[in-house]
């Protein structure tokens, strides 16, 4: 298991879109936790590209790191999404509204070419013949799952980690189907969907989601988490392909929010005018996702936050701007320093 051999139990957070670069990905693991490349959005030709990459970054040695793909769902019937798309073409540019498979069957053949410790899975579930080729070659394959419910089905298909994304995490929901529905009841924040899957499968968790210090990297330890995954706390990193509106908005004080307005998928960013004025956005990926993609790019090019995604967990005020190595060392001090304090707090109370 690759979560035995790292020197820190601190994972990289796959950020699709932008963030993820190979200089992330290479820093993280040279500094002893568990990079991942994010192949959302990519051919299979620039994911391979990108694995070259990080490989001489590493210097072509055998320290391990990740790819994260999305799992392809189903198309939408258009009248579900027509009218919010109607709406919104009267004042942005918009693209087609297309549904796709984020060229899974050929990532997945690339991935069994050349394979990778670690292939993570965000949106769904591969069927068991799909984790059996990754098997077949030397790769793990973690699940996303945020229910206990999620977990079990990715046990059953051979996951050999789950990946706890609590409530609290920046960017799309990993949940396998997102319904309408479900926006009544209250998400699984990450500390009490650790819990849950620790006492519920034998499996080793990854916790995701609101954790930004090594306060918190100890506090999932604690509960039962065999590392930490962080994403947003590596948005202002140097090696991160984040934006620079990005990076500016995340210097402000502004709440998140979830919202489809985007990407037809529900999402944590920061609030803006556009997700305010899209309250009632609809579950349509990736067709909304592709049909804004226009005016997204848009408002980047004019530098107008309020018309663009700018995905967040709750705890981005704690982000560093310090180098991504860096940033994994003090998080790994930071933990063990919590964990002996905690301990010695305890053993005095006694």
């Amino acid at each position: 298991m690759i979560l035995d051999d790292l020197r820190t139990p601190i994972v990289l957070a796959p950020m699709a879109g932008g963030p993820s670069t190979p200089e992330l990905a290479a820093a993280v693991s040279a500094a002893g936790g568990l990079g991942f490349l994010a192949a959302g959005y990519l051919s299979a030709g620039d994911t391979a590209d990108r694995i070259v990459r990080t490989r001489v970054l590493l210097g072509n040695d055998a320290t391990p790191f990740g790819v994260n793909l999305f799992v392809p769902g189903a198309p939408t019937p258009p009248e579900r999404f027509a009218g919010y798309l109607e709406r919104l073409g009267r004042n942005h540019p918009l693209g087609d509204a297309k549904f796709d498979t984020d060229d899974w069957d050929a990532k997945l053949d690339a991935l069994v070419t050349d394979p990778v410790a670690v292939v993570s899975f965000t949106f769904g579930c591969p069927a068991a013949s799909e984790v059996a080729r990754l098997h077949a070659v030397g790769s793990e394959a973690w699940v996303t799952v945020t229910s206990v419910a999620e977990a079990h089905i990715a046990l059953e298909e051979g996951a050999d980690a789950l990946i706890a994304q609590g409530a609290e995490a920046g960017g799309h929901r990993a949940t396998f189907v997102d319904r309408p529905d479900d926006d009544a009841v209250d998400p699984l924040s990450t500390l009490a969907l650790v819990q849950l899957l620790t006492a519920a499968t034998d499996r080793p968790a990854v916790a995701a989601g609101g954790i930004a210090t090594g306060a918190a990297v100890a506090a999932v330890l604690t509960a039962g988490a065999r590392a930490a995954q962080l994403g947003t706390a590596f948005l202002n990193c140097p090696e991160a392909g984040t934006a620079p509106l990005h990076r500016d908005a995340l210097a402000i004080d502004t709440p998140t929010m979830l919202t489809r307005a985007f990407s037809g998928r529900r999402a944590r960013g920061l609030r803006n005018r556009f997700i305010l004025d899209h309250p009632d956005a609809p579950a349509a990926y990736p067709e909304i996702h592709y049909a804004t993609g226009p005016l997204r790019k848009q408002a980047r090019a004019d530098g107008n936050a309020d018309a663009v995604n700018l995905w967040a967990g709750q705890t981005y005020p704690l982000t560093s701007a310090d180098p991504a190595g860096d940033l994994v060392r003090s998080l790994s001090a930071g933990a063990k320093d919590a964990l002996k304090s905690a301990l010695s707090r305890g053993i005095q109370d006694c």
